[in-house]
């Protein structure tokens, strides 16, 4: 019985087990887990708080980019799917925030985060998931709310790895946030794209940085501990757009702090 659209459970072979007495959150997949049925009925989303419907599309949204920045270049279609989708999200989530017991935009809502995380938006497609392991350690260490701390940390991952790929970024900037596109210089594109995204978090209420999340400046041994979880004592790098160590990891959350 989905009562929160955000996770996309109703429909993923993934999850999340906390350990709380390390502060630790690490991920599962296992397509044994994929439910057989679901039951989903806008209705019970009508009473959700902003802070939690807002948290709810960020994490959806953030499910497509995952899998959407890629050096997998030739899914046309995938890419046009995800597109889709994320538009949808971000015109639908304006809506429901003025208008909560809207039916029908609760319902493009609920479809969209299922869509989001069933494996469609990554066919063919490798995906990244870095700005998941680096928000997992901020919900672990601060006890965030999961779809506020991916976006506390999205736009310091993607100034820190956009060069890997502009063209990708160029493209997620024109297609679904609307930046028009100077064929002259690529990389201005990708950065405005970059900050029409961190425009739409803040839009509707959530952190753009790690201060906005946890209400005060991070400490440096703080993330010290954070990349020391995130790397497991740089042994397990992160990220498939850009390969990300320990090293990489401090570096995107300073630029985020």
């Amino acid at each position: 019985m989905l009562t929160i659209p955000a996770a996309g459970s109703e429909m993923s072979e993934s999850s999340v087990i906390t350990n709380e007495d390390g502060d630790i959150k690490v991920g599962y997949s296992n397509d044994i887990s994929r439910p057989k049925f679901a039951i989903m009925n806008p209705e019970r989303t009508f009473t959700l708080p902003d802070f939690q419907t807002s948290a709810g599309v960020t994490d959806m949204i953030m499910h497509i980019m995952e899998r959407y920045f890629s050096h997998d270049d030739d899914m046309t279609l995938t890419d046009a799917v995800a597109e889709s989708i994320m538009c949808t999200m971000m015109d639908c989530i304006y809506e429901v925030l003025k208008d909560p017991e809207n039916y029908r935009y609760r319902a493009q809502i609920m479809w969209g985060g299922s869509l989001a995380h069933n494996g469609l938006t990554g066919c063919g497609l490798t995906g990244d998931w870095a700005t998941h392991q680096l928000g997992h350690e901020l919900s672990g260490l601060f006890d965030a709310t999961h779809g506020a701390a991916l976006a506390a940390v999205w736009p310091s991952w993607a100034r820190y790895v956009y060069k890997n790929n502009v063209s990708r970024f160029v493209r997620f900037a024109v297609n679904v946030l609307g930046v028009t596109n100077d064929y002259s210089d690529p990389e201005g594109t990708a950065l405005r794209g970059i900050e029409a995204m961190e425009d739409f978090y803040s839009s509707i209420g959530m952190p753009i940085n790690i201060e906005e999340l946890i209400g005060r400046e991070i400490t440096d041994d703080e993330i010290k501990e954070m990349v020391r979880k995130c790397s497991r004592g740089d042994t397990v790098p992160q990220g498939k757009f850009k390969v990300l160590k320990a090293d990489d990891i401090e570096a995107i959350y300073r630029m985020a702090r």
